[in-house]
């Protein structure tokens, strides 16, 4: 069953994040809080010419309820074709265009943030993807420039273009992850335009999450590399607590680990020793651990070992 979503009260997203934010861990932070996932970025030539990685990558856990495709895309017709593909597919809710990725490959194609030199072009493309689509809702997601801030501009084109609402990162794309992060710009936008806003942008905690939200007025928050090693902070703003259990952790950690050999076979085990360095910081003998799973290939013997070390022995050092 698919469902549009609500804004009554804050939305907490899990933005999309290559090579992280895949099925087995979007499953997860939904199980344990987030409101919304939306899928890797697609590119919306491997979907107009339909290749099977792009297929994998469409795929949804039953929990994703709301589930959210992210495109990109800048060509009009290629993108036209890529949606009318993505309407024969059922369990999609939202089509989002991604018109905020700074890496040079995706700009170089003149898409991601590159959409953002050429706004005519840019509402040409979301006024295409609204019109094509038989999805419930239209997003996109934004930063506030390419060289400059034009960030009202862009969020009113968004909106007249017919956009249901807008994810914002708040940093030009010169700026790309490095740069401090413009909340006040975050809040222009929420004061400019009548659609949601989702702000974007170095959320790292359940404190940060709860000031941003306050300080943009925004609709609610997309957490991508805070959640990276943290996912337990959509329960964080769920339960409306800082307080994490360690066993809520190592139930986290462990469902993980089962949806990546559920969904990758045999393959989830060595994939998955990234996902040990960045959730065993802090802890106690990490990096012997994260030494150790490094020669271990075999799937029942890495989760005795995560099992034991997240367990009730486990210690955070800081």
């Amino acid at each position: 069953m698919t469902k549009k979503l609500s804004f009554d009260k804050p939305l907490y997203v899990l933005a999309p994040l290559a090579g992280f934010t895949d099925l087995p861990f979007r499953s997860v932070v939904k199980k344990f809080g987030a409101d919304l996932t939306v899928s890797e970025m697609i590119s919306s030539n491997a979907l107009a010419y339909g290749s099977e990685k792009t297929l994998k990558m469409l795929e949804r856990s039953p929990n994703e309820d709301p589930y959210s495709i992210q495109i990109a895309g800048s060509e009009k017709e290629i993108v036209r074709r890529a949606v009318e593909f993505l309407n024969t597919q059922e369990n999609i809710d939202i089509i989002d265009l991604n018109s905020g990725c700074p890496v040079p490959k995706v700009v170089g194609n003149g898409a991601g943030s590159a959409l953002l030199k050429d706004l005519s072009k840019f509402a040409e493309i979301i006024e295409t993807i609204k019109m094509t689509s038989n999805k419930p809702m239209t997003s996109v997601k934004i930063r506030l420039g390419f060289e400059e801030k034009n960030h009202v501009e862009i969020a009113k084109v968004v909106e007249q273009s017919g956009a249901d609402f807008i994810a914002v990162h708040g940093r030009t794309r010169a700026g790309k992850f490095k740069a401090e992060v413009d909340y006040d710009a975050i809040a222009e936008i929420k004061q400019t335009v009548s659609i949601p806003v989702i702000a974007n942008g170095d959320i790292d905690s359940f404190e940060k999450a709860q000031w941003v939200l306050e300080h943009t007025k925004a609709d609610g928050v997309m957490i991508g590399r805070g959640a990276v090693g943290a996912p337990w902070i959509f329960h964080q703003l769920k339960s409306g607590s800082a307080d994490i259990d360690l066993a809520i952790r190592h139930s986290i950690i462990l469902e993980h680990y089962d949806k990546m050999v559920e969904f990758y076979g045999p393959r989830g085990v060595p994939m998955f020793r990234k996902h040990v360095h960045t959730y065993s910081k802090g802890y106690e003998g990490a990096s012997s651990l994260r030494d150790s799973v490094n020669h271990i290939n075999d799937p029942e013997q890495f989760r005795e070992v995560l099992d034991t070390f997240f367990g009730e022995s486990a210690m955070v050092v800081r």
